[in-house]
């Protein structure tokens, strides 16, 4: 048996057994033809992380088993729902055989409702100066909340225990970088697990413990949701000017981390936070394509819906 070194995506169709999704397929594309988004069932067990098809409107709660009905997303650009029997063939092979790796990413909900963001370090290689929430691999032998856990503690310096925040499954986002073919072949692949986690602490008793890690964090923010009405209205892959929504002031205030780890308070235009992802060229400092998604399932979660953990 092969040792397995990473947790990575595996796909079930037709009740076939679950086969190690190969880099180059589209996940969401396994299971439907035209749609950008599709209800699986996953499972993460014996350090895999399986999709399967599944009934439409059931799911089992994930307390003992990490077993669940979730809606799993890509971009409608998303490279692989393009990428020809060539141009796969064409990527390298130390890449083709990195397989789908699993993240998963935090949105940490105050009691006063309000959720933490982080801009990545500009001296990382994917996705510099872009607005995502703390997350990170899945290592092996840890589960969904330990590894979030984890990664916030890493990457902000909150310590918070399981049993301190009460965590519901949002949705998955199929990933890929370069986002789009016309800014080149797709080098990582990954599916991310967007995980809630409510706590009984305002937004500023948890900044008041914030110590982010400089080389990974370079900003964090709070925003509320009308703040996160406006981000998500700026539909990445759609063209024209994004409207301003009343009652969203024009700066918002972030907290800047130096080399150092040391945080001062700045503003930042909301123009910044609208901006969508560009089609060629270098990256812009933005919200990602996968956090808007993640943002709108949050907001759509304020009104009620979702699915308990």
């Amino acid at each position: 048996m092969e040792k397995v070194t990473k947790i990575l995506v595996h796909l079930s169709k037709n009740n076939v057994a679950p086969q190690c999704a190969r880099f180059a397929q589209s996940i969401t594309g396994h299971f439907t033809e035209t749609l950008d988004e599709v209800e699986v069932k996953c499972s993460l067990e014996n350090n895999r992380f399986t999709l399967c098809e599944c009934e439409k409107g059931r799911g089992i709660p994930l307390k003992f088993i990490w077993l669940i009905f979730v809606f799993s997303q890509r971009a409608t650009f998303c490279p692989f729902k393009y990428l020809s029997v060539a141009e796969a063939a064409a990527i390298p092979l130390d890449v083709q055989s990195r397989g789908v790796d699993v993240g998963v990413a935090i949105l940490l909900q105050s009691a006063n409702q309000k959720v933490l963001l982080t801009r990545r370090a500009s001296s990382l290689r994917i996705f510099p100066n872009v607005w995502v929430p703390p997350g990170g691999h899945v290592e092996l032998d840890e589960r969904l909340l330990d590894a979030g856990l984890r990664e916030l503690r890493e990457e902000t310096g909150l310590k918070l225990d399981p049993g301190d925040v009460s965590a519901q499954l949002l949705g998955l986002w199929e990933s890929v970088f370069p986002p789009m073919l016309s800014r080149g072949m797709p080098q990582r692949h990954h599916v991310v697990t967007y995980m809630l986690l409510n706590t009984s602490l305002t937004h500023q008793q948890l900044q008041a413990s914030l110590r982010p890690e400089p080389a990974e964090v370079s900003g964090c923010l709070w925003v509320d949701a009308s703040l996160v009405k406006a981000i998500v209205s700026a539909v990445d892959g759609e063209e024209g000017s994004v409207t301003p929504l009343e009652g969203v002031a024009p700066t918002i205030s972030v907290s800047e981390v130096s080399p150092e780890g040391v945080l001062s308070e700045s503003d930042l235009p909301l123009s910044v936070l609208c901006n969508r992802a560009p089609n060629s060229g270098e990256d812009v400092e933005r919200v990602s394509t996968g956090t808007k998604y993640a943002l709108e399932l949050w907001l759509k979660n304020l009104e009620g819906q979702g699915t308990r953990c």
